[in-house]
């Protein structure tokens, strides 16, 4: 005999994408869709079904937005589906659990929906359980997840940065760069950092620790910029941007430096990427330049905890949130990216835990 009132199903919001994408996305691309989810997993199944807390903006769900290209695999797995919510990093709470590395309420960070409810099907490569709660569990989208563990790869395993060098960082404010920066000071760097605004600019010297940083809407000559803030040149160059900034970067790279480049948001946007002029500086000055996934990187996620825990709970590390409130906000926060209107880490909050 059934249970009498016994609850086994809750409304479940979810975000959904409307329209493929071509150019900059609006909000209306997007819509907050009410369904219902089962409050257990089918036994045998393997699935854990989580309460999503706090979802993580990331400038790549733009790509995901756009119509796949039938003849790129890759494009057509990557896509969202029109009518389906779309998905991303979060950090969400165990409700019922069919795993067994997963018991009711853990906490845990990794894929998920942008929804109220998840059913995951966790892997080693795609799902992360929390151990330390004494930190702000909204730092697993940002700190202590996929932006943190950029920062760190990029710039200690790839840029191998030597005391006394000059480091630039583009988007420098963002999730990963105000990382970057203070990971380049800890390693006795000069750092200079771009950003969309004075209000950026100021945060990155007052809060961030950079040596100095610049309002890139502001130069009319990205390159005499950077001469400026660089007369002897840049010895590492941590890419966000792409495009103008790119080519005017590798004006002043100097011989044997390093381009870790983990995201170019400049170009998501335009139907005809950007025409970079100066390539054939890579050969002269024998620049290494290296595209990277932090996702190639998560053998190395217990090592990047090891190193920086220490330094957020001592204080010596800043992190800015910037924390949407309510899952009807999402769409609006996710779009904000591209136009520059978040300050640190873009982030929803969805539950309380």
């Amino acid at each position: 005999m059934a249970n009498i009132g016994v609850v086994t199903t809750a409304t479940n919001n979810q975000v959904v994408l409307r329209n493929y994408v071509s150019g900059f996305p609006k909000e209306s691309d997007l819509y907050i869709a009410p369904t219902t989810v089962d409050l257990r997993v089918p036994p045998g199944s393997m699935a854990v079904l989580v309460k999503n807390l706090y979802l993580s903006c990331d400038p790549f769900s733009r790509i995901r937005m756009e119509k796949p290209d039938p003849s790129s695999p890759a494009s057509v797995a990557l896509a969202y589906s029109i009518g389906k919510p779309i998905s991303g990093y979060g950090v969400a709470k165990a409700i019922d659990s069919d795993h067994p590395n997963y018991k009711n309420g853990d906490l845990l960070w990794g894929r998920v929906g942008w929804e109220e409810y998840s059913v995951i099907s966790p892997t080693p490569s795609s799902h992360f359980k929390i151990h330390h709660t004494d930190v702000p569990l909204s730092f697993y989208t940002g700190l202590l997840g996929i932006p943190g563990l950029t920062a760190y790869v990029g710039f200690y395993e790839i840029c191998s940065p030597k005391n006394g060098e000059t480091v630039f960082v583009s988007a420098a404010s963002g999730a990963v760069g105000q990382l970057v920066g203070q990971f380049a000071k800890m390693a006795g760097c000069y750092v200079v950092g771009s950003a969309s605004s004075k209000e950026k600019v100021d945060l990155l010297k007052t809060k961030f620790g950079y040596d100095d940083a610049f309002n890139y809407k502001e130069e009319h000559d990205l390159s005499a910029a950077l001469k400026r803030c660089f007369p002897e040149g840049i010895d590492i160059y941590f890419e966000n941007v792409g495009g103008k900034m790119l080519d005017a970067v590798l004006e002043n790279m100097r011989t044997h430096g390093r381009i870790a480049a983990c995201g170019m948001i400049s170009q998501y946007n335009l139907k005809e990427p950007e025409a970079v002029h100066n390539l054939a500086t890579i050969v002269y000055k024998r620049i290494r330049v290296q595209g990277f996934a932090a996702v190639e990187f998560f053998y190395k996620y217990s090592k990047f905890l090891d190193f920086v825990l220490p330094y957020v709970r001592e204080g010596k590390i800043t992190y800015v949130e910037d924390i949407a409130q309510g899952l009807e906000n999402g769409p609006s926060a996710l779009i904000g990216l591209f136009h520059g209107k978040n300050v640190g880490k873009q982030l929803v909050e969805v539950a309380r835990e």
